[in-house]
């Protein structure tokens, strides 16, 4: 019996990470193709709506500074619990109505979002060591159909319930639902692992390189998931065609960041693969925004793979560039943090470029300007090196 369920522990481990997996994105993306009616019904302005889409990110980027603390206190697969545990709250407060609780839901759900992306990382790297980048991609792959869901069913759970909100506070149920099942795995942690240390990143340049890449990619994803729907309702499209949209943009992310990671763990070099996907993500919002809109299905699947692509290889490069199952949670912690952080100013920044302009020409312009940042960035962070050598 007992080695009948030590030869289970990895599939049902790996089951469980794709179920809290598949509830990092619907909290962030169900708001943006909802954007139009939450604005009718409460009144909220552009700048207001720019601090919707940019403030849950902000929080994630906090929420990431506590990695470490939750990792020496409660573990990593405690601390995973807690994470799914504060999305199903926040996610069901949303349904609440109003916008206090819309923003404190938001912004709740976000924290555990940002809590679960740096302990997954190093729970990882500890339990499928040798296969890192199927692990890395299987749920990221599962992150991205969880963005699509939330993308792409929310308007139609909206029309169905006549209440945004309601809609809105449906998605807690799936992170509820993963919870309950992360329960078996809250095992009180080793006390070896309590006792880690670990080593400061803050003045280690491959530390800093790999967390620009990693916040500066993320900002382009979050631009899009807050506004491409508002992008494309402004050129003609109705909520229920832009929120498809949408949503096959998060489906297209799917293969991408199955298959980036696979491959990309095996190369040397993960530099051609940080460009090439940026290239695709700054030709396709072309597209997308000046771009015939008969166009706009494959454009979304397209410029979906590569930010999948690029999301994926994030993650790759933290698990790489680290030597041990705590460096990668320390450079997580770091990179998610610090990158979130920064990324929390492209939403609002592409939201006031509109607001200033009445177009969408700068907001556009800043986007290939992050764009071309994060390939600056890459270019260290995806040489092959670890963090705290020289």
């Amino acid at each position: 019996m007992t080695s009948s369920t030590g030869a289970l522990r990895p599939l049902l481990l790996g089951l469980g990470i794709m179920l809290v997996a598949f509830n990092m994105r619907p909290a962030l993306t169900s708001v943006g193709p909802l954007l139009d009616a939450i604005r009718t019904a409460t009144g909220l302005g552009n700048v207001g709506a720019a601090y919707l889409t940019t403030l849950p990110v902000l929080c994630i980027g906090l929420a990431c500074t506590l990695g470490p603390v939750v990792i020496r206190r409660l573990g990593a697969d405690r601390g995973v619990l807690l994470a799914v545990a504060v999305v199903a709250l926040g996610s069901g407060l949303r349904g609440l109505g109003g916008l206090e609780p819309l923003f404190i839901g938001a912004c709740l759900a976000a924290f555990g979002i940002g809590l679960s992306g740096v302990l997954l990382p190093g729970l990882v790297k500890r339990e499928f060591p040798a296969r890192v980048g199927l692990m890395t991609g299987l749920y990221t792959m599962v992150l991205c159909l969880g963005a699509a869901a939330g993308a792409g069913f929310s308007v139609p759970l909206a029309r169905a319930t006549d209440s945004w909100s309601f809609a809105l506070g449906l998605w807690g149920l799936p992170a509820l639902m993963a919870t309950l099942a992360w329960i078996p795995f809250a095992r009180r942690p080793d006390p070896a692992e309590r006792a880690v240390r670990r080593r400061p990143l803050w003045r280690d340049p491959l530390a800093w390189q790999v967390t620009g890449f990693m916040g500066l990619q993320s900002s382009l994803a979050y631009i899009l998931f807050g506004w491409l729907p508002v992008v494309l309702q402004s050129r003609g499209l109705d909520a229920t065609e832009a929120g498809f949209v949408a949503s096959l943009m998060s489906i297209g992310q799917a293969p991408f960041a199955l298959l980036v990671p696979s491959f990309a763990a095996r190369a040397k070099d993960q530099r051609l693969y940080a460009a090439a996907l940026l290239a695709l993500a700054v030709m396709t919002i072309l597209g997308l925004v000046f771009g015939p809109l008969a166009f706009a299905l494959p454009f979304g699947m397209l410029l979906g793979g590569s930010l999948g692509g690029l999301f994926g290889l994030g993650l790759t490069i933290i698990v790489l560039r680290a030597r041990d199952t705590a460096g990668a949670a320390d450079l997580a912690a770091m990179s998610q943090s610090v990158g979130y952080t920064l990324a929390s100013l492209g939403p609002l920044g592409f939201g006031l470029a509109h607001d200033l302009t009445g177009g969408w020409g700068a907001s556009v312009a800043l986007f290939c300007l992050i764009a071309a940042a994060a390939w600056l960035c890459s270019l260290g962070a995806g040489r092959n090196r670890t963090v705290g050598t020289r």
